[in-house]
């Protein structure tokens, strides 16, 4: 009889320490898929929209060609992360053929957890005698006059109050600006 209560007790004993160890296999999962999901930082992304001219004005004239104009660009902060992301002032500069014309100050603002922020920057251009003639004077007879705009958002991804990682966001976006229907064309972002 001894045997038989010492195998039933080897075989509680067995199926407890399978329980354990199950139960250990489960946390381990759960656990791996918390880290990999949610407490995986990613970089937000910073995009322009929605851009409307006003006020063109262009100026064809050999001796010196020049445009101005004030662009209403709709900005957008995408987050895809589980914590919201807290961002500084920056600098949002429209370039002509790399050279500056003109500069926006995005302020500091901060994106919520998995969500997008979106608000509009007012961005006064001029070429002002800034930029190479020969090239302007073409575009400006072309009606299309290329633009580049770029931005670096510093900030950092706030997690459950404990976690802070820095990231930052880039925007890099190219369009044109239809100087006779007075318009955004081909707004593409990178």
């Amino acid at each position: 009889m001894k045997t038989g209560n010492q195998s039933s007790q080897r075989k509680r004993n067995i199926k407890c320490w399978a329980c354990i160890v199950a139960g250990v296999i489960a946390q381990t999962i759960i656990i791996l898929l918390i880290v990999l999901l949610v407490l995986r930082i990613r970089n937000p992304k910073v995009r322009l929209g929605g851009v409307t001219v006003e006020n063109l004005k262009v100026s064809s004239s050999s001796s010196s060609p020049s445009f101005s104009m004030n662009l209403n660009a709709l900005v957008t902060v995408k987050n895809t992360n589980f914590g919201h992301y807290k961002f500084k002032n920056t600098t949002l500069t429209i370039s002509y053929k790399g050279t500056p014309v003109g500069e926006a100050t995005i302020i500091q603002a901060r994106a919520r957890a998995r969500s997008t922020k979106k608000f509009n920057v007012t961005i006064s251009i001029s070429s002002n005698n800034k930029v190479p003639r020969n090239s302007l004077s073409s575009d400006i007879d072309s009606g299309v006059i290329s633009l580049s705009s770029h931005a670096t958002l510093e900030g950092k991804v706030h997690l459950f109050k404990v976690i802070k990682k820095k990231k930052s966001a880039e925007m890099n976006c190219n369009m044109d600006v239809n100087t006779s229907l007075k318009q955004i064309q081909n707004v593409k972002c990178k």
